[in-house]
Parts: structure tokens; C-alpha cells; sequence
């Protein structure tokens, strides 16, 4: 016993020293990114097109036959290992459900309705040609309306939001405020060009969508992200700390030194880092490094080889659902993956699912999508440092039970001092627009009213 308590001890101290050392090494001043970087063939330099422009979703029919032919003509899939469930990947058993509801059932024309039931657009942003929806509330006399930018993730897109969308643009009791939403694709994802040379990740994303925001006239806005969105929106606080207002995160994650450093030391003391009820979402930690270790494969493979596994899923719509819906199942509810049918149908409906793989199949845009992966994960995007930068911005996380990750408070803090507040859920996972718009739509609601009262305390003009 003697001795596990001078153990303990002995990592508290040293823990201790590294934390201050790391500390103080996580002060880096923000970074001066190219704010004119060209990603787009370098010949339409001379003759680029900076005009707004209305764009509708089209589904052509030679793309629809093309696409029928494929899912009734794919080779006979091996079969699953008896009562293996989703945990070698998609189950095979299931496709047959799937591939012949997107053939036969999945109504391409009402879809693509449903798609351009929102007005969308493309402008030329630094060579490439950005897809962004754009909803503007209406309101009465005396309710301000607010921007608002959203940024999806991988393997999702703009549809993500369609069900929220609706509730950020009205007004609701108890706020004077509504939302203009302006929804980007990703450079590389859906109907955005992809770069054309290496380098765009997430830091220059978030150059081209702040260029967006201001060519639509916002200087000042607010920004919402999961996934890939979390992470441009967490580069995007620290180069542009006076544009953003607030910051608001489904999937808030702190990379630094001290933020690593408090979760060790939560392992050995969990009460100093994390509330009791909350401290399963985090310990022990060799089930987060088992969960890494099992499921996030998918991550090295696109973080070196895009664009091999983007080959076979560019050329098999198939192969690209299994691969797709495999995420939406483990990533809703890991727990998924014991059930043969993934338990997707619990959370999403057929058409809901097929509306995202059509944004990676009619626009094929997988292996371009999964480029962001390699980008992020270069030494060039890696030495800018951002994970040791802090933000000034006032921020809000909302933590669904099943999400990827977890970190307290006080761990995020290290990289968000101006946390104003978290959200936790008892339900809900990675892909929260989509599958609980409303719990969405209401958090996002009240953390923008937190952070408008932020700014009067601290006598900020807001917009």
C-alpha cells in the first residue's frame, strides 16, 4: 500500500512538472496563412469568376442508369462470418436490403427536389468553385438575424443539416435573434472543387470558407462544426479571433500538452478531472486506446493512400455504401456493430442515408473527400502548430453520449479558456445534425445567447 501511494505521489509530481513545462510551450502567436492561396488550375488565374451563383442539385439520368446498372451487377460478396454482426465492417448479408432499395425504390427526382429545397450557390474562392447553401430566416420587426456558418465532416455533407436548418432559421420563444445559415461543402466533398495540387487541409479550408463569409458581406459571424468541421472551425478561432463571435462544437477536442497531461492524471485521480457520472465517457483509458486501436484503421489508410481505396470506391457504389454506412453505424453507437443489420434503421431512415452517398456518387467526390485526411495529417499542415495555440474566442461544446471522443471541461479548457459552457447528453452520436436536429438546433440557440451576453460584458460590438 506504502508503495502505491509513493507511486502516486511520484507521477503526481512529475506530472505536475511536465504539465508546467508543457505549459508554457503552448503560446505560439497564430499563424499568417496565404490568404490568397490558389488551389485551382493555375491557368484560370487570369479569368477568374468572382460572382455568386445560383446552383441547383441535378440528378442526370445517365448518371441514375448508371448507377441501377452497377448496383444490380456487382459481383456475388462473400459472406459474413456467422454471427459476426458490423465488427469485420458492413455486413454482407445486408446489402441486397440496400442495393435494391437505391435501385428500385429510392426516388432520384423527389429527392433531388428535396435537395434544392433550400437556395444554394457556387462562387470561386482562391480557384475552386465552392457549393454553399444560404438560408435567410424571415422575421419580425426587432429580431436580429444572426450568421451563421456550418461546416460538415467525412464521411457526411451538407445533408447532415437539412433537418436543422429549418429550426435555426425561426425564431423561437425566449430569443430575439434568428439565424442566416450558410452551409459550405468541404473543398474536395460533394459539389465543391477539390485543390488541384497538395497542401489545402483543414487550416486552408478554413482560409477559403472565412473569404466565403466575407464575400457574402459578414465580417463578423458565428461558426458551428463537427468531424472535419470541428477542426477547421478550431483553426479558424485562432486566425481570425476578431471575425468570430462564438464558437460552437459537437466535437470539441483539445490536442495539447497540458490537455493530455490532465487526462493521465485523471487515470490515477479521475475526481480531479472529470465529474463521476461522466468519468466512464473517458476511463479507463485503455478502453479509448482499444477503441482507437480497433476502429480507426480507416483514419492511417486515408491519411497516407487516399487516393487507392478512393479507386475502388469511386469505380462501386456497393463497395461505397458498406464503407459509408459502416461509419453511420459504429460511429452512432459503437454497440452498433454487434447487431446484423447495424442497427442504421434505429437512427436514420433509407432515404436520409442514400441522400448522403448520392453527394460522394453523383458528384464523385470520395477519393477527393478523403484527401483532407492526408493533408491534415502532413508534416507541412502539422509544424503550423495549431494544436498549442489557444483561442480567444468564447466557445460552447455539446457532448452526445456516444460521440467519438469525450473530454471534460477543464480539459478542453486548455486549449478554450473561454469555454462558457458544455451540453452533455445521455444519447446522441457523431453524426448529431442528422440524427437529432432538434437537440442541434436548441444548444446552438442557447449558446449564441450565451455568447451575445458574453460580448455585452465585455463591451464588444457584436455585429
Amino acid at each position: 500500500m506504502c508503495s502505491k501511494m509513493l507511486l502516486a505521489v511520484a507521477i503526481v509530481v512529475i506530472s505536475i512538472a511536465v504539465w508546467l513545462w508543457m505549459k508554457s510551450s503552448t503560446s505560439k502567436p497564430p499563424p499568417k496563412l496565404d490568404q490568397n492561396e490558389w488551389w485551382g488550375p493555375n491557368e484560370l488565374k487570369a479569368k477568374q469568376d468572382t460572382s455568386i451563383r445560383p446552383f441547383k442539385v441535378k440528378f442526370s439520368e445517365e448518371m441514375i442508369k448508371n448507377l441501377r446498372f452497377r448496383l444490380k451487377n456487382h459481383r456475388t460478396i462473400p459472406p459474413p462470418l456467422e454471427g459476426a454482426g458490423f465488427r469485420y465492417g458492413f455486413n454482407s448479408e445486408q446489402l441486397a436490403t440496400w442495393t435494391s432499395y437505391w435501385a428500385d425504390e429510392y426516388n432520384f427526382s423527389e429527392r433531388e427536389a428535396f435537395f434544392n429545397q433550400f437556395p444554394q450557390f457556387q462562387t470561386n474562392i482562391q480557384g475552386l468553385d465552392i457549393h454553399f447553401i444560404r438560408v435567410k430566416p424571415e422575421v419580425p420587426a426587432g429580431v436580429t438575424v444572426i450568421p451563421l456558418l456550418l461546416m460538415h465532416g467525412w464521411p457526411g455533407s451538407v445533408r447532415e443539416f437539412y433537418e436543422t436548418i429549418p429550426l435555426l432559421t425561426k425564431q423561437r420563444p425566449g430569443y430575439d435573434f434568428a439565424f442566416e445559415v450558410i452551409v459550405p461543402s468541404l473543398p474536395g466533398y460533394g459539389f465543391s472543387d477539390a485543390a488541384v495540387r497538395p497542401g489545402c487541409g483543414p487550416a486552408q479550408t478554413g482560409v477559403i470558407f472565412h473569404n466565403l463569409m466575407n464575400r457574402l458581406g459578414f465580417k463578423k459571424y458565428y461558426i458551428q462544426g463537427g468531424d472535419w468541421g470541428s477542426v477547421v472551425a478550431s483553426m479558424m478561432v485562432v486566425m481570425y479571433p476578431e471575425a468570430i463571435l462564438g464558437h460552437h462544437s459537437n466535437f470539441m477536442v483539445a490536442q495539447n500538452g497540458p490537455a493530455f497531461l490532465r487526462m493521465f492524471i485523471g487515470a490515477y485521480f479521475p475526481s480531479l478531472i472529470v465529474e463521476p457520472h461522466l468519468a466512464s465517457r473517458l476511463y479507463p483509458l485503455s478502453n479509448l486506446f482499444c477503441y482507437i486501436m480497433e476502429e480507426f484503421g480507416y483514419f492511417h489508410l486515408q491519411a497516407t493512400k487516399p487516393d487507392s481505396v478512393g479507386t475502388a470506391l469511386s469505380d462501386s457504389p456497393v463497395g461505397l455504401l458498406a464503407y459509408i454506412l459502416e461509419k453511420f453505424s459504429t460511429w452512432t453507437v459503437l454497440d452498433n456493430r454487434n447487431l446484423p443489420d447495424g442497427g442504421l434503421s434505429t437512427h436514420f431512415t433509407k432515404d436520409q442515408l442514400i441522400d448522403n452517398l448520392m453527394m460522394y456518387w453523383a458528384t464523385n467526390s470520395i477519393t477527393t473527400s478523403m484527401r483532407m485526411y492526408a493533408e491534415a495529417m502532413s508534416s507541412n499542415q502539422r509544424k503550423i502548430g495549431f494544436d498549442k495555440m489557444t483561442s480567444t474566442v468564447p466557445a460552447w461544446a455539446l457532448q452526445a453520449k456516444y460521440e467519438l471522443f469525450y473530454q471534460p471541461a477543464n480539459v478542453l479548457k486548455t486549449k478554450y479558456p473561454h469555454l462558457l459552457g458544455t451540453t452533455v447528453l445521455d444519447d446522441g452520436g457523431h453524426f448529431l445534425a442528422f440524427e437529432k436536429p432538434r437537440e442541434m438546433a436548441d444548444d446552438v440557440f442557447k449558446a449564441v445567447n450565451e455568447f451575445r451576453k458574453y460580448h455585452a460584458t465585455n463591451g464588444r460590438t457584436e455585429l
